[in-house]
């Protein structure tokens, strides 16, 4: 029994479900599939203008904190005198 539900967790349609579930979207959206094909392209493409924004402020943040590392860096190189130390 529980072998029987697994594999129906996993059903996947093949060509000839597909056609029919296409069929069945035809009659019942008709005249506003266009519409709705344009609507799903615009949201994606904000969509992933989303994702750019975020991959850019990301990288913006990323930079940021690395100047920040390597200023505390640089200062507690100095407070505690190892850059001295390794000049000489």
């Amino acid at each position: 029994m529980i072998e029987h539900i697994q594999t129906l967790a996993f059903w996947t349609p093949g060509p000839f479900e597909l056609v029919v579930i296409l069929l069945v979207a035809l009659l019942l959206f008709g005249r506003k599939l266009p519409e709705i094909a344009r609507n799903v392209g615009k949201s994606l493409t904000e969509f992933k203008k989303g994702v750019n924004e975020a991959k850019d402020t990301r990288d913006e943040v990323m930079k940021d904190v690395n100047k920040v590392k390597d200023d505390v860096i640089k200062d507690a190189r100095e407070a505690s005198g190892f850059d001295e130390l390794n000049r000489d």
